[in-house]
Formats: structure tokens, C-alpha cells, sequence
């Protein structure tokens, strides 16, 4: 079977590690020659996921096409999908999530409860929309790793509305932020991965560390993993789903977005559960039995950013030390140049005792520095 994955960055790449398990002939198209997914496909081809006919003539290559990020180009998906071409997840899912508007919309249409916001078509209506603070602005297209994502924490900071369509939304009073990995068989059978717990960094918004599987009162986990069902149940198409949600300090439940693809939520999956996400996948694009999501060892996985004021050729201090622990799987994904916080790779701790986790994520946290 001829598979192609639109986007060649670090979950193309671990996609492509986990293929080697499978009959595979796998094609990846991206505008970097030298991404990190490019030296482990079969088929590599240079051009633009967001543009219709690189999109389509690649397609036409392959018998099903996945995802590795949402901002791909969905006019030529649905014609390649009519055309026969199998597409992980549907186009029509892909154009609900790719829009921040049309997810809460999605949202609001099936009774999934979800922060309160309001519908802004530029930074002007997006002034009007903050009677009261603090508020979270997002742009409804192109968001990611923290960008196109704002705080206003009041009157002062109106500026910083981004002058693009988007949605104003109340600031939840977060007690936890958690992501459901949820996987969906061609048939809809549908498994789904013990939660995880999502610690994120302020100041970049975006993923710090994370811990598995986080502790919760059953009628709170209930709650996540009904809603987390709904949300995917109601695509009605097959592929792998990161649901994110808050718990609030009233303990209540809220989805905040979801992703349509392997997430990097999911990375502890590789080393902490009995199928990763990357192995379901690939057994839901190849018709195969789903297989056990459930947790080997608790996990915590530290996310390796590029630390501030260094921009260049990287240069990971503190390496040869951090792969010397014991229990610590270290996961770099191939990126020449760093930047102040830049996604450069992971560590995934993995340990039946939950001070153990602690103790060595913290010590990960402080030895190992990106740097140029």
C-alpha cells in the first residue's frame, strides 16, 4: 500500500519510524529537503502542503493520505477524495479544526461544553468583545506551538489583538489541562488513551512537561472521557484525535481544541504504553485490528526548547549526561538550527514510581540546554 503524509517535521518523522513495522511504501511531501521526516521515507517530494496542486498531484501518487499538521491544502483533499483516495481524517473533519471558529461553532452545535467566547472578525470587534478581563484571544487560521495566541489581561493590553477573524475567549480558571489521545477504526471501533496531564510554559504557551497517567476522581475522568468520545464520535471519520480539555478549580470539565492527527501529547506512547500512537495509526490507515492503548509504566515527558538568546547551529549542553539516567529515553528530532523556543526534541521518562518520575524529570529539566 502507498501511503503519503503531508508534512515532513518531527510527528512525520516518528511516523515514519513506526512504518517500519508494516508493508508499507511511504511518501512524504514537504518544502524542506532536509526536514526530519525526509531520510526515512521512501518517496520524497518537494513542495507545499498548503498549496492545491502540490497537494494534488501528490496524492495522486498514493492510495491514503494522513496528516502531520492541520494546515494543509482541504480543496485538493476533497478532490482527491473523491476521487478514491483514502484521507486520515475525512477533509470535511480537517476544515472544522484548521478553523478555531468552526471548531467552537462544532462545539456549540453538539452541547460540548466549552469555554464562553465571541466571534471577532478583527482586532476592532475584538476590543468590543473584552468587557471584562482577563480574555484569550486566538486567530481562527494558522495558530501553532503558541503563536497566533494572545493574552489580555486588561484594558491596557488591547493591542495586542490580533487584527484577523478569530474568537475572544473567557480565561478558564485552570485547575488542570489535560489531552485524550482517541483513535477511530475505519468501522468506528473506538479506543482511547488514559489521560495525560499537560504542565505548559506561560511564558511560550506551549508544552513544558507532562505526566501519565494523571490521578483524577473517577466521576471527573467520566466526565473527560465522555465529552473526549463526543467530540470525536460526532467527526464520523476514522484517524487518530488529540482531544484537549480543562478541569477548572470548580471541577468542571471544558474542551479547549482539538488536533486530527498524532500529537505531540502522544509521544510517551512510544516507550509508555502497549501500542503508540504512531503504530495506531498506522493500523487504522491499514485496516488492522486497533491495538491496546492502555499504560505500561507512568510515564513523564519533558519537551527539549531552545533556550532564550540563542539562535543557530544547536548545540544540545548536557546530553551525554541526560542519556547516562537510567529510565530516560531521549528523542531529538534532527533540526539543525535552534531558536528561543523551538520544539527540538523530547524525553520520555518512564518509571512505576511516581517520585522517581519527579525526581528525574526535574533533573532533565535542569541538565539539558539547547544552546548555539
Amino acid at each position: 500500500m502507498k501511503v503519503g503524509i503531508l508534512g515532513g517535521g518531527q510527528l512525520g518523522r516518528m511516523l515514519l519510524q513506526a512504518a517500519a513495522n508494516y508493508t508499507v511504501t511511504t511518501f512524504v511531501l514537504e518544502n524542506n529537503a532536509n526536514c526530519p521526516a525526509a531520510h526515512l521515507c521512501h518517496n520524497f517530494i518537494l513542495g507545499n502542503i498548503t498549496n492545491y496542486n502540490d497537494v494534488y498531484n501528490f496524492g495522486k501518487l498514493v492510495d491514503a493520505l494522513t496528516i502531520e499538521i492541520e494546515n494543509v491544502n482541504i480543496e485538493a483533499l476533497e478532490a482527491l477524495e473523491k476521487e478514491g483516495v483514502a484521507i486520515y481524517p475525512k477533509p470535511n473533519v480537517l476544515r472544522i479544526i484548521k478553523n478555531k471558529i468552526e471548531q467552537k461553532a462544532y462545539y456549540t452545535a453538539h452541547q460540548i461544553p466549552t469555554a464562553n467566547y465571541t466571534v471577532i472578525a478583527n482586532s476592532t470587534e475584538g476590543k468590543a468583545a473584552c468587557s471584562s478581563y482577563p480574555k484569550i484571544n486566538k486567530i481562527a487560521q494558522g495558530g501553532y506551538d503558541g503563536k497566533g495566541v494572545a493574552l489580555i489581561k486588561n484594558s491596557n493590553e488591547l493591542n495586542e489583538i490580533f487584527n484577523a477573524p478569530g474568537i475572544i475567549e473567557d480565561l478558564v480558571d485552570i485547575d488542570k489541562e489535560i489531552a485524550v489521545i482517541i483513535a477511530v477504526s475505519q468501522t468506528g471501533e473506538i479506543v482511547m488513551y488514559p489521560p495525560v496531564w499537560m504542565i505548559f510554559d506561560n511564558k511560550l504557551h506551549l508544552l513544558d512537561y507532562q505526566l501519565c497517567p494523571v490521578q483524577l476522581p473517577d466521576n471527573l475522568k467520566w466526565k473527560l472521557e465522555a465529552i473526549a468520545r463526543t467530540v470525536v464520535k460526532n467527526f464520523n471519520s476514522a484517524g487518530i484525535f488529540a482531544v484537549e480539555l480543562f478541569i477548572d478549580r470548580a471541577g468542571k470539565v471544558l474542551i479547549n481544541e482539538t488536533a486530527p492527527r498524532v500529537h505531540n501529547s502522544g509521544h510517551h506512547t512510544i516507550e509508555g504504553n502497549y501500542c503508540s500512537q504512531y503504530d495506531m495509526l498506522w493500523r487504522i490507515i491499514l485496516n488492522y485490528p486497533l491495538g491496546n492503548p492502555d499504560v505500561k509504566l507512568p510515564t513523564a515527558l519533558i519537551n527539549i526548547i531552545g533556550a532564550e538568546s540563542y539562535s543557530g547551529k544547536a548545540i544540545y549542553n548536557g546530553l551525554n549526561n541526560v542519556l547516562a539516567l537510567d529510565k530516560c529515553f531521549v528523542h531529538l528530532y534532527g533540526k539543525a538550527e535552534t531558536k528561543p523556543g523551538r520544539k527540538m526534541g523530547h524525553v520520555t521518562i518512564a518509571s512505576s514510581d511516581m517520585s522517581d518520575l519527579k525526581y528525574l524529570a526535574n533533573k532533565v529539566k535542569h541538565t539539558l540546554k539547547v544552546v548555539s
